[in-house]
């Protein structure tokens, strides 16, 4: 009997890693890594390098719509940005307008999480899983759990997933309200490096706060909802015994 239930238990395999990461590296790093790719490797562009890193997020938008009746976020997502890009790559001219342009891929990206979290499903839950998680069945089981409104804590996890997700898109929208501003009142010559500081700053503080706002309570009710789950099964393999000597007596 024991023997059936192991087996019952194995076939339900959980997501490894890279499983968990298969998103992001389909729907985010594959159409920036082709970008980059296109430009260095083949000298195309910037439109036409754009329009051919476009096309995994577009198949992959259009399939979750016609096949799955639902609409893939981050797929979307990219995909806009690069309509966002391909739109932008015709402005040039003015270098402050250039350099103000590079704001509004930030901000694409950033209300693009706010709407996100305003429809109920935080698209930068996709990155945070897989390193909370890290791969343990047991993790992924409590992550599930909590996430589906059964477990006790599922509300607080719920909230902080949705914090997650604001302070990302906050960041980002901040961050382009900055390079357009300075763009048009700090001399052009220091904007051009102090745009690419002003992304990682934003980037590092978004870390920080997501970090301690959000990521870290997560780890530890999951952690939490894992010590819960092990604790009612124990419980439940004491009281068998004890019932058992109960009948007998």
């Amino acid at each position: 009997m024991t023997k059936t239930t192991n087996t019952g238990s194995q076939s339900k395999r959980q997501p490894s890693v890279l499983e968990n990461l298969r998103p992001l590296i389909v729907d985010v790093a594959v159409p920036l890594g082709s970008y980059y790719f296109f430009k260095g490797a083949f000298g195309m562009s910037t439109f036409a390098a754009l329009a051919w890193s476009s096309v995994v997020p577009a198949v992959r938008t259009v399939w979750s719509v016609v096949k799955e009746r639902r609409v893939n976020g981050l797929a979307a997502l990219i995909l806009v940005v690069n309509v966002v890009g391909l739109a932008l790559s015709f402005v040039s001219g003015d270098p402050r307008l250039m350099l103000a342009k590079d704001g509004a891929v930030s901000s694409t990206v950033g209300i693009g999480i706010l709407v996100s979290v305003a429809l109920g499903k935080p698209m930068m839950t996709a990155g945070l899983k897989p390193f909370l998680l890290k791969g343990d069945a047991a993790r992924e089981a409590a992550w599930e759990r909590l996430a589906s409104g059964t477990a006790a804590r599922s509300a607080e996890f719920l909230r902080k997933e949705r914090v997650f997700s604001v302070i990302w898109g906050l960041v980002l929208v901040v961050e382009c309200v900055a390079r357009v501003v300075g763009a048009y009142t700090i001399p052009v010559d220091t904007m051009v490096w102090l745009s690419s500081l002003m992304l990682v700053v934003a980037i590092t503080l978004g870390m920080v706060v997501c970090g301690g706002a959000a990521a870290e309570p997560m780890a530890c009710l999951i952690t939490d909802e894992v010590k819960r789950r092990e604790a009612g099964r124990k419980q439940t393999q004491d009281q068998g015994p004890a019932q058992e000597l109960a009948v007998a007596a």
